[in-house]
């Protein structure tokens, strides 16, 4: 692969690891980090693409200017850091040994550097090497004072040219801002995101499960394209309003800029709008909405769950419709019009599938 493109540039270097290192058992440290790069190298899923490892970092790419929603390319970041924290924390809970190295390993951490720009490719031994202006100033980054000046360890940094880019100024008010001066560069703005927080959030989240005997009607399909983009796809209006057999959809209520829990999906069908509220958005594994029917009964109310599976050629989508809560007349109603969509929810279904399948066909074809 050859010649100059343009698209994301992401780092993910883990934190400490020197200092680790100089305090630890050589073999065993060398282990876990071998463990931690395999966990960020499986976390660079598509539209991303691993450049090469370089000591104790994965840099990776993804080509074009709109290969994901900004959203959605937050996002993937947090699960990576998730995962990588929930790693770390059971290298110490199952810890047996009594080696430095194991007895440190809850001294590691990971930082994130986000970049958009321009860069070519050469092709050295088995990987893709990033050459060019951009690829010299992420690098440049890793070398900051943002621990100094903020206090944060863990963290996501986004050049503005990479907030732009994703279209996620919105989301400014949850990182702070911060400069950093360079010789040849001189000052590059920045933007910071606190990684602690989204751990300590999404660790102590609660689920809302359905059980089957609250399942009345249940849809399945298997999509040939990895979950994150099949949920880059399964969070767009555009592309829910088909698995919803819906005229249109809008999206309302935002938080700081992001579809979060009480962000609604307003779905018209013909006169009628169904007003589905987020109770749950985990990212790459459900969405779980609680849905207004539009009957003349107030308050009748439906759960309806989009839940992602990985399977060996891709994703597996579920979707479910729950019992119906409410009065007694409403809950009539809608059982009425549940018969109605046992046939049509399927076919729902298979259409949204299709019309992701091809449009991402597009997509690649665009980049090439």
């Amino acid at each position: 692969m050859s010649g100059t493109y343009e698209g994301c540039l992401l780092i993910a270097d883990i934190t400490g690891y020197t200092l680790y290192l100089s305090q630890s058992e050589l073999e065993h440290a060398q282990e876990t980090l071998a463990a931690l790069l395999r966990l960020l190298v499986d976390h660079t899923r598509p539209p991303l693409v691993i450049s090469r490892l370089a000591g104790d970092a994965v840099i990776s790419y993804g080509l074009g200017s709109h290969f994901v929603q900004g959203q959605t390319f937050v996002e993937m970041i947090e699960d990576t850091y998730l995962a990588f924290r929930k790693a770390i924390e059971l290298m110490v809970l199952n810890n047996t040994c009594r080696c430095n190295a194991c007895a440190n390993v809850s001294s590691l951490d990971l930082k994130f550097f986000v970049h958009f720009g321009a860069f070519a490719m050469q092709r050295i031994d088995d990987h893709d090497e990033l050459v060019g202006n951009d690829v010299n100033l992420i690098h440049r980054l890793l070398k900051n004072h943002v621990t100094e000046k903020t206090g944060f360890r863990a963290y996501t940094l986004y050049t503005g040219a990479a907030v732009q880019q994703l279209g996620i100024e919105d989301m400014g008010e949850t990182m702070t801002a911060h400069v950093e001066s360079y010789e040849h560069l001189g000052e590059v703005k920045v933007w910071i995101q606190d990684m602690q927080p989204v751990w300590e959030q999404k660790h102590a989240a609660a689920r809302i499960t359905l059980s089957p005997e609250q399942t009345v009607l249940q849809f399945e399909t298997d999509i040939a394209m990895p979950v994150e983009q099949v949920w880059d796809y399964l969070s767009q209006p555009e592309f829910r309003t088909t698995l919803m057999g819906s005229d249109r959809q809008e999206l309302l209520n935002r938080t700081r800029g992001r579809v979060a829990p009480g962000s609604v999906y307003q779905c018209f069908h013909g006169n009628n709008v169904v007003r589905q509220t987020v109770l749950e958005w985990q990212p790459f594994e459900r969405i779980l909405t609680q849905d207004l029917l539009p009957i003349p009964v107030p308050n009748t109310f439906v759960l309806v769950e989009c839940r992602l599976v990985p399977t060996e050629t891709g994703a597996r989508l579920i979707q479910t419709f729950s019992t119906v809560t409410g009065p007694l007349l409403g809950r009539i109603l809608a059982r009425l019009a549940a018969r109605r969509m046992v046939s049509q929810g399927q076919k729902d279904i298979e259409a949204f599938k299709n019309r992701i399948e091809e449009h991402l066909a597009v997509r690649r074809e665009q980049v090439r």
